[in-house]
């Protein structure tokens, strides 16, 4: 059955860490609540939206992702075939597909009404956030190293290709009508996260209270020692070579839950790749002034500030620092494991371990 030309369906193509987490932390658990309002989050699981852009983006890894992953696309356009009403697809994965894919996805949507949402910030804290982002996924990259290329593959996320709002524009922006590509800007200064809830909910169409936006959450950035120590661990990591296990144990366990709660300085790249995140902005915001794109928010947040407050780079972290931090982490490991002996070891059994171990020792 084909999809209904009475349906809207509202892309939300990223940028990366700009709030989509948050966004979808929302959204998922409140799917009945949406579905309810007339909005269908399409798929058997959220993880369906990253397969789909996989898909979208001929990426050949999805077949690695599990036995359902590559039918992830197909089961998303069934699902909003099969629904009377208006349809959400997120993922942050999606900016990076060609102008060509982006087309593609459009005309196979049709002939629903597409509308494209993206959430944008400012490509200095763009960077500095994905290259962290990048961290948490095993890289090993210096910054100084980091966002000096603008791949054409649309395979690459962690690139200027998928961090450049002028870019993403250029590709996405032809599939469809100028009033319908929506940008939503950051909130300013001093705002609650929940404005960006409710821009987003704006945009779809939907009262914001249909959801509850407190269980949304927000990726926290790790101090610039931290950033360091973590990636001077993945050179030495074996194994995690999966998503699964890179997403549990190196950005879960240990970057969010470890290292971000030591807090740690700010940090800036370089100056030179200051400067380039600057020219990136204001072309961005240059295209955006010229088109009729429906903007929710100041596109002049869309620019890196003049005067930005002085900030470490990772190239100055010393190796005193690096092995403070290894220092402490190791102990809060060493507390995690001892904590989880004793909830997987039952009071009786204690002493019974404890004379083993005693008669151990005086056999040696």
């Amino acid at each position: 059955m084909p999809i209904s030309a009475s349906t809207q369906v509202f892309v939300h193509i990223g940028l990366p860490k700009t709030g989509t987490s948050y966004l979808q932390a929302i959204s998922w658990p409140g799917r009945q609540q949406l579905r309810d309002a007339g909005l269908l989050l399409p798929g058997a699981r959220k993880s369906d939206h990253l397969f789909a852009s996989m898909i979208v983006r001929d990426d050949p890894g999805v077949a690695r992702r599990g036995p359902d992953a590559p039918q992830a696309w197909e089961r998303v356009l069934a699902d909003i075939a099969d629904w009377d009403g208006n349809a959400l697809i997120s993922h942050e994965f999606f900016c990076a597909a060609s102008a060509a894919q982006a087309q593609r996805m459009v005309e196979q949507l049709a002939p629903a009404e597409v509308h494209v949402v993206i959430t944008a910030r400012d490509p200095l804290g763009l960077l500095a956030s994905s290259w962290q982002e990048s961290l948490k996924n095993k890289a090993t990259t210096p910054l100084a190293d980091y966002g000096r290329s603008e791949s054409d593959d649309p395979r690459d996320v962690w690139d200027w290709r998928s961090l450049d709002l002028g870019l993403v524009l250029r590709r996405w922006a032809p599939a469809v009508a100028p009033e319908r590509l929506h940008l939503i800007t950051p909130a300013p200064a001093g705002s609650g996260r929940e404005v960006l809830w409710e821009r987003f909910a704006g945009v779809l169409g939907i009262d914001p209270a249909t959801c509850d936006s407190s269980r949304g959450f927000a990726n926290s950035s790790m101090g610039v020692a931290e950033a360091e120590t973590l990636r001077r661990v993945n050179e030495r990591l074996k194994g995690f070579n999966n998503a699964r296990a890179r997403g549990v144990w190196l950005r879960s366990f240990l970057a969010d839950e470890r290292l971000v709660p030591r807090g740690g300085e700010p940090f800036w790249p370089a100056t030179d790749q200051v400067e380039d995140a600057r020219r990136r902005g204001a072309r961005a915001v240059e295209l955006v002034r010229a088109a009729a794109y429906d903007v929710v928010g100041d596109v002049d947040l869309l620019l890196v500030p003049d005067d930005l407050p002085p900030r470490r780079n990772p190239e100055s972290v010393t190796d005193a620092e690096v092995a403070d931090v290894a220092l402490d982490l190791v102990a809060t490991l060493l507390g995690d494991l001892q904590r989880r002996a004793d909830r997987a070891t039952p009071p009786a059994e204690v002493p019974t371990r404890l004379a083993r171990l005693r008669q151990a020792i005086r056999g040696v």
